[in-house]
């Protein structure tokens, strides 16, 4: 059995991924990693990994996206309402600032981790 295990984790490595099916240096859950932040504008980088989505939350403020690895991520709000963001890697976008009191949740459905760098203006 720890034989099969290790060879199984071997032949992951040499493919690129590590016993968890996750590319080396990449979280295992959706993570924020603060970048910077002063007066004018909070930078955070966000990368959603498959089936991990982010939590309800709300913008009060405009803010850039830049995708550094691109796709489609679905936007649910908390009435139900769907959409879909479609990033393409390199590009950058514009998002105004979120409703008074309406929330949304971010869901990666696509097998592949996105990866975006958030510039929120304050």
């Amino acid at each position: 059995m720890i034989t099969r295990m290790l060879s199984a984790t071997f032949l992951a490595a040499l493919a690129g991924l590590n016993a968890f099916g996750q590319t080396p240096g990449q979280p295992a859950a959706t993570v924020r990693i603060p970048q910077f932040e002063n007066e004018h504008v909070k930078v955070w980088k966000s990368v959603v990994v498959p089936n991990g989505p982010l939590t309800l939350h709300r913008h009060e403020h405009g803010r850039t996206i830049v995708a550094l690895v691109g796709g489609d991520l679905k936007i649910v709000k908390e009435s139900g309402q769907t959409t879909v963001a479609h990033w393409e890697t390199g590009k950058a976008y514009w998002l105004p600032p979120d409703p008074p009191g309406e929330m949304h949740k971010d869901i990666n459905d696509t097998g592949k981790t996105i990866e975006v760098m958030v510039v929120e203006m304050k």
